[in-house]
């Protein structure tokens, strides 16, 4: 079967500074993926099947991103072809790291080159809204600066940096956090994008913080090494450093039974050459 890359995303900032009249929030935020993720195992089916080889535990076959994403292009584009799909889960569920929609992406990706459907750039990352509002970005396929609801993407280059990425040991409902009388929703909008990484702040990260106290821990002490935030609606929080040796010296001092991993900022998805998404 042929494996393609499903990579982490960070939040490096997360302003929300408007909401819509229909409920879905207006962000401004600053994408970066990273050098880990899941991976998924696909192969193309003739006879129009798709399936999940190790579905996910708990997660309904008709509710699996992966699933989804494969019946959608499916219906989209009228093809027959079927899949194989084998997820090899890394990140958390739950985590802020976008997991589940870098799987949706990739999927979208893989199979719209092993049917053949050569379907733009543009197209998928409109497929890629109706799964999620951070399948876009992935598809994007670069570092971004996000603005409405995370789909209106401009490329921005950052310096180089590696990650120490802590995983709190909850699984955040992004639903519950957006919908929290705790949010708010009217931070200034930013005027002058790209932005400096470092700037900005992450107003998702007080509320997760109220309703899953184990974030502020991994927050507090994470942030006695570095500018330690919260990624996405958590609840894994981050801190950057110049270089990877120094991030893998912090992690190596976190506390006995503290999950999460070091990992480098990368501006390219490790699929956009193979899908080639426009410029511009």
């Amino acid at each position: 079967m042929n494996r393609y890359p499903a990579p982490a995303k960070l939040n490096l900032f997360l302003h929300v500074v408007g909401r819509r009249p229909d409920g879905y929030h207006l962000l401004q935020t600053l994408f970066r993926f990273l050098d880990y993720g899941d991976s998924l195992a696909i192969e193309p089916r003739r006879d129009g099947l798709v399936r999940l080889l190790n579905p996910l535990p708990g997660v309904p076959t008709e509710a699996d991103l992966c699933f989804r994403a494969a019946g959608l292009l499916r219906q989209h584009t009228g093809c027959r072809q079927g899949a194989d799909i084998a997820l090899d889960k890394r990140l958390p569920m739950g985590g802020g790291l976008g997991g589940g929609s870098s799987d949706a992406a990739t999927v979208l990706m893989a199979l719209n080159r092993l049917w053949g459907l050569d379907l733009p750039g543009e197209e998928l990352q409109a497929l890629g809204l109706r799964l999620g509002a951070d399948v876009p970005v992935f598809v994007f396929g670069r570092s971004a600066y996000a603005e409405g609801v995370g789909e209106l993407l401009q490329p921005a280059s950052l310096p180089p940096a590696s990650y120490v990425v802590l995983i709190p040991p909850v699984q955040v409902a992004t639903a519950a956090v957006f919908s929290h009388p705790g949010l708010t929703r009217d931070t200034p909008a930013l005027k002058i994008p790209p932005l400096p990484e470092g700037c900005g702040h992450n107003d998702l990260e007080p509320v997760a913080v109220a309703v899953y106290p184990v974030i502020g821990e991994y927050l507090r002490w994470l942030g006695q090494h570095g500018d330690a935030r919260m990624t996405g609606s958590g609840a894994c929080v981050f801190a950057a450093f110049p270089d990877r040796a120094k991030a893998e010296a912090v992690f190596a001092q976190r506390p006995e039974g503290m999950q999460g991993f070091v990992a480098d900022g990368v501006d390219i998805h490790p699929m956009y050459v193979d899908t080639g998404p426009p410029k511009g």
